[in-house]
């Protein structure tokens, strides 16, 4: 029997792959952060991660991804999905989830290097998870957030069908600063979603460790 099912959990969209993390991977994703997400002088994040010097963020990473692989249950579960383009990682698509048997909402992030910014990957590992929770897993409605200065992720959540749901205030980088939370239906995204055809392998074994 496998004792970590997620690892054989796969989606694929036209150009990309998704994987819940794997060690190999994250060392990946280090480099792609170390690389360069965002401009320095701007914090699109609200726990502001990248704020470290490099040594810091490589373990801090680790150790960030192995807390979420080690707390994961059905009632409490994060999703970090490690970004494929043509085999080599370039960003991480969150989705995470409490109670989810009950309440049947998700939650997502993500984050890209620099460099594969602007390519429309965003949107499409965005619409890949979407995908992955409406139709398989059977979610209802799904939230994200984000600064209302952070227009690149705005227009992503947008163009998939989400809708304003309000704001919170939190501190940026010892200034306030408002983020725009955003909620997206099951039919709603089905009139936004892409008309590419998600593929996805291994969910079976995967079930009982995300819906209790």
């Amino acid at each position: 029997m496998e004792p970590w099912p997620l690892r054989n959990l796969v989606l694929r969209t036209q150009r990309l792959e998704l994987r819940p993390d794997d060690d190999a991977g994250l060392f990946e994703l280090i480099e792609v952060a170390r690389a360069g997400v965002h401009p320095p002088e701007y914090m699109p994040f609200g726990v502001p991660w990248t704020d470290v010097p490099d040594a810091e963020l490589g373990v801090n990473s680790l150790r960030y991804h192995w807390s979420q692989r080690a707390a994961l249950r059905p009632d409490d579960w994060h999703l970090n999905f490690l970004i494929r383009l043509d085999g080599k990682v370039i960003g991480e698509q969150t989705m995470s989830a409490r109670d989810f048997a009950v309440t049947r909402e998700v939650s997502t992030g993500s984050w890209l290097g620099r460099r594969f910014q602007g390519h429309g990957y965003g949107t499409e590992m965005r619409a890949a998870v979407l995908s992955f929770a409406f139709d398989h897993l059977g979610a209802v409605q799904a939230r994200t957030s984000a600064y209302v200065d952070n227009e690149a992720s705005l227009h992503v959540s947008r163009s998939l069908g989400y809708v304003d749901d309000g704001t919170m205030r939190d501190n940026r980088r010892g200034e306030p600063a408002v983020q725009l939370r955003m909620l997206v239906t099951a039919d709603r995204f089905a009139t936004f979603r892409p008309h590419w055809k998600l593929e996805v392998a291994g969910l079976d074994d995967c079930l009982p460790m995300l819906i209790a």
